[in-house]
């Protein structure tokens, strides 16, 4: 049985037990990944994440923080406000990861207080969006960071973020038209989106599946259902519209709804 088999089947108990010793790195990686994996909302799963947070022993070759990096990630699928500050302060890590990390879980965590600095991490602008020296990435997770910034509801930003439409970089493009049709409900953000998913590259088809997926865009529903991609990533951005409609029209079935139903029902 390999290792993740086994955490698979932890107990609570053992799952913090693993994640806060420090003999074996792999066990601590495992446990946070299950906290989060599972939810374990128990007070003592979050005070172990927190401590995570600040963890100096598990170091990567690259001088990264593994274990910080899943915390992170972790922290934001357990739903506490006492991860919000702890998650902003990781904001400015010198680990790229867990910067990154920290954006996508305070994006959904949804609390504004990490506006301010989110924003800090676009200081510079689009002339400052390049490669880090040596790294396989840019100097910031530029991605993550609009994509936080449009669901946070930070309208504050959109003259910040509208150069980031020029970037080289496609998926920071897409990061982009996703946050400015959050922002600002201009629809020729979201069909531009809906003209990605005609690329020519999957994987950008993909993310523009989940981009329209995340903003709710009720018109892009027959296309995502036509696009040359895997039809669970389709029906996942057609749930992600169907759910946001359904908040719309108070939890009532309307004729987009039910359209948005029959196209999932096609895929299944």
């Amino acid at each position: 049985m390999s290792d993740w088999t086994m955490a698979e089947a932890w107990t609570l108990e053992q799952a913090i037990a693993s994640i806060q010793q420090t003999e074996d790195a792999s066990q601590r990686y495992y446990a946070a990944w299950w906290l989060g994996k599972f939810r374990v909302e128990d007070e003592r799963a979050i005070a172990a994440l927190l401590d995570a947070l600040k963890d100096e022993v598990d170091r990567s070759p690259d001088g990264g923080y593994p274990l910080r990096r899943n915390a992170a990630k972790a922290l934001g699928k357990l739903n506490n406000p006492a991860a919000v500050e702890p998650l902003i302060d990781c904001l400015s890590s010198d680990d790229y990861y867990v910067r990154e990390s920290a954006a996508q879980s305070l994006e959904m965590l949804g609390d504004r207080r990490a506006i301010p600095a989110l924003r800090l991490l676009l200081a510079g602008g689009i002339a400052a969006a390049v490669k880090a020296e040596g790294k396989p990435h840019l100097v910031q997770p530029y991605e993550a960071v609009i994509e936080a910034l449009g669901t946070l509801g930070a309208t504050e930003v959109v003259e910040e973020i509208q150069p980031f439409l020029e970037h080289d970089f496609e998926k920071i493009r897409y990061a982009t038209l996703r946050a400015l049709y959050q922002l600002t409900q201009d629809a020729s953000y979201a069909q531009k989106l809906m003209e990605a998913l005609k690329g020519d590259k999957l994987q950008l088809r993909r993310s523009a599946l989940l981009d329209l997926g995340a903003i709710g865009y009720v018109p892009a529903g027959t296309a995502i259902a036509n696009c040359f991609a895997e039809n669970s990533l389709k029906l996942i951005a057609l749930k992600g519209i169907l759910e946001s409609q359904l908040q719309r029209s108070s939890e009532q079935l309307d004729a987009d709804s039910q359209q948005l139903m029959t196209l999932m029902d096609n895929l299944l």
